[in-house]
């Protein structure tokens, strides 16, 4: 058997599930032990660290080099008695993905011997190479340093005997070469935004958190299989691929009776997430075959940001274990549904009360209400931004189909909430958020079924942002993508229209008008002005995208497009006038999604390439040959009459994959000329455009045609595993 899809298959089938080791007792025993969180901090950090420590996390400020030494002290300890060896500064750089450079504990001394050794200057900071991470033109290749800084809100954590410490990432000169930096400062200035606001309707508030509850959506597809496929390997997703006779159509799989394979991954991954003190809660099946999703309860965004960066690390290596690969492209196959990362976001006081729950108090509802039209309007105003942060190739595959939303932002509130801004835009005197009128629980009438309540709102999957009771799910960020871009402009564009509101607000107080009657004014107002940012139907319809057109909403369907918007003029304002990133920095992040677009297509032409010449065709050609082999055979032993009556489906079966190979070759050729044509263009945007214009089109010409050819070719001579493979085999 020299098929390398049947050597893979093979290997597939005869997988069997690999028992998980369960720690001893429950969960919550081992839940963050391996983290120097607040109970490690208190038995290994003298009381006066432990205070100081505590007060730079909760209320913010410096730690002096005094007291970094005695938690660098204390987090050795800790470290050492938890069998690390090493450690390093985890850091964000501008890939995506995390970095980190491991140093040993271990110092030489006098007389061949040595000692652990960790001092406040290596907790504190850190000097990586910066030259080879992405800098948009901010650092040369040659201006090699850069810092990493301790963040001391996300705790140091253990794995594989390394001890990580969360870090900033900035170049020489200052400039963040992360996505942590401005994350840090949006939460910073949603704070004192929001702080503000709050004051109108509680003096008691004095800090305001943004919480995120991130939802992962991902594919496992089996080890050896992925093998196979050059084109999963090299790219994350499969270039060519026919439909599967069977996929997600009945609908089978989703909530469905997780395999056995699954759950011993499912569940050795759920142990080592638990043991590192994120708060895995949910697991279960998605819509398409081999897809799943996992999601932790809400945490603060800085600390959901970083362990969702943990999680996917995770994923992958306990994957491996379990003979698995993770998919985390946003459309790894083709026609069924694709993975997302719904960002749940909210806001929290220190009066432990979350601003976007409606209440039970018309003061409380007052204040909902605020929030709510703020960020309607937030989005409204920057909804080119929102959609800027979510574009990546990957995505531009996914949004607006088989569950995910369009590339169109739009808000839904559902029928309660929106007819109360309706009400409030068409009222002359303020009102308060009133109780759903009608049954406000379904079954009350039915023996033996409990109770159950109806929320506030509904939930509209192909809402890109829906308010879903108590939060916001942003629903469009891609599934490989950090979380950071996301939590930044939702923080930012909110803490910039709250102080609109607050200086709108305080202008009708001074001109003697009552603070209800300014705060009801000024709400009317905006919500005149962003209405047409409200849908609440089906996002997916013709009808809403001519709609969203006289809307005036924009549809940037396509990556180079969408991220014109990093570099707009009122986005530099919002983010210069927030202290959050410059000007020249917004410019060097566009220069960077633009060239990291090109360069995973560019990637994924040459694979396209290659597989069509050493794969398809060559494949395609071989069973050509048996089937002119086998014509011209029965040519010599049949009459002439007979002949023509039996080779007729034959020669048509030949004719027909040639020309398919044809086809394939032609539009290869045509491809790579117009990747010369696109590689010979030195500025960024004008190659990002190029390839999305004139290179892309060609990977669904040249898709069309291979996937033809796999449905001719005998099953026996294709040899790179199919759909029906990929997406069932156990």
């Amino acid at each position: 058997m020299d098929n390398i899809r049947f050597r893979a298959l093979e290997i597939s089938i005869q997988r069997k599930r690999k028992p998980v080791e369960f720690p001893q007792g429950k969960a919550s025993d081992y839940f963050g032990e391996m983290t120097f969180n607040s109970s490690a901090m208190k038995e290994y950090l003298p009381a006066e660290g432990y205070r100081q420590l505590r007060n730079v996390i909760d209320k913010g400020g410096k730690i002096d080099r005094k007291t970094a030494d005695l938690v660098a002290a204390g987090m050795k300890a800790w470290a050492l008695a938890k069998g690390a060896t090493n450690y390093t500064h985890w850091f964000f750089p501008l890939t995506g993905l995390t970095a980190e450079k491991h140093d040993s504990f271990l110092d030489p001394i006098e007389g061949g011997k040595a000692i652990e050794n960790f001092s406040g200057s290596n907790l504190s900071q850190h000097e990586p190479d910066a030259s080879s991470f992405p800098s948009g033109g901010m650092r040369s290749t040659f201006e090699a340093r850069g810092y990493t800084a301790w963040d001391p809100t996300s705790p140091a954590f253990i794995i594989d005997k390394t001890l990580c410490i969360p870090t900033l990432f900035v170049s020489y000169t200052g400039e963040p070469l992360d996505y942590k930096t401005p994350l840090l400062k949006s939460l910073a200035a949603i704070d004192k935004a929001a702080v503000d606001v709050c004051r109108y309707f509680d003096k008691n508030v004095s800090k305001v958190h943004a919480t995120l509850g991130w939802e992962q959506e991902y594919f496992l597809v089996d080890s050896a299989l992925y093998a196979a496929r050059p084109d999963l390997v090299l790219t994350g997703r499969t270039l060519f691929g026919n439909a599967s006779a069977k996929d997600q159509q009945l609908e089978d799989h989703y909530f469905g009776a997780i395999p056995q394979r699954v759950i011993a991954f499912m569940q050795e991954l759920e142990i080592e997430a638990h043991r590192l003190g994120i708060p895995v809660k949910t697991r279960h099946n998605e819509v398409a075959p081999n897809q799943y999703e996992c999601a932790p309860v809400f945490e603060e965004a800085n600390l959901s940001v970083d362990h969702n960066q943990l999680i996917m690390h995770l994923m992958e290596n306990i994957a491996k274990k379990h003979d698995f690969t993770v998919l985390f492209h946003e459309k790894p196959y083709a026609g069924v549904n694709g993975s997302g990362k719904h960002n749940n976001w909210s806001l929290a006081t220190d009066t432990k009360e979350n601003l976007l729950s409606p209440g039970k108090t018309p003061l409380e509802n007052q204040r909902f209400l605020v929030f709510l039209v703020n960020i309607m309007k937030a989005v409204y105003d920057n909804a080119d931004l929102l959609r800027a942060i979510i574009a990546t190739p990957g995505n531009d595959h996914r949004l607006g189909a088989n569950e995910a939303p369009p590339a169109i932002i739009s808000v839904f509130l559902g029928a309660h909430l929106s007819s109360m801004i309706s009400l409030i835009e068409k009222s002359d005197k303020k009102i308060s958020l009133t109780a759903r009128k009608g049954n406000s629980a379904l079954f009350k009438n039915l023996p033996r079924i409990p109770e159950i309540l109806v929320d506030e709102t509904d939930r509209n999957r192909t809402s890109p942002f829906a308010f879903t009771g108590n939060k916001f799910e942003f629903r469009a960020v891609g599934s490989s993508q950090t979380c950071a871009p996301a939590m930044i402009v939702l923080n930012l564009i909110l803490a910039d229209q709250l102080k609109k509101f607050k200086s709108d607000t305080d202008k009708l107080i001074k001109g003697k008008m009552s603070k209800d009657d300014a705060i009801f004014t000024v709400l009317k107002k905006y919500i005149h002005e962003s209405k047409n940012i409200l849908f609440e139907g089906n996002s997916y319809s013709q009808d809403w995208v001519e709609e969203a057109a006289r809307r005036k909403l924009s549809n940037h369907r396509t990556t180079p497009s969408a991220l014109k918007a990093f570099t707009s003029r009122k986005t530099v304002r919002l983010f210069e006038d927030n202290k959050v990133l410059s000007g020249r920095e917004l410019h060097a992040r566009h220069e960077i999604h633009l060239e990291d677009y090109t360069k995973k297509l560019q990637i994924e032409s040459r694979v396209l390439g290659d597989l069509t010449t050493n794969h398809i065709i060559p494949g395609a050609i071989k069973y050509l040959n048996t089937l002119c082999e086998c014509v011209q055979r029965m040519e010599d032993v049949l009459d002439r009459h007979t002949f023509s009556m039996v080779s007729g489906s034959q020669v048509e079966t030949i004719t027909e994959i040639s020309e398919h190979i044809a086809k394939v070759k032609t539009f290869v050729h045509e491809m790579l000329e117009a990747r010369k044509a696109a590689n010979r263009i030195t500025d960024a945007e004008e190659k990002a455009f190029a390839y999305c214009d004139k290179v892309f089109p060609y990977f669904d010409k040249i898709r069309y045609h291979t996937n033809k050819l796999e449905l001719l070719i005998d099953d026996e001579i294709w040899s790179l595993p199919k759909y029906r493979e990929l997406l069932f085999v156990r």
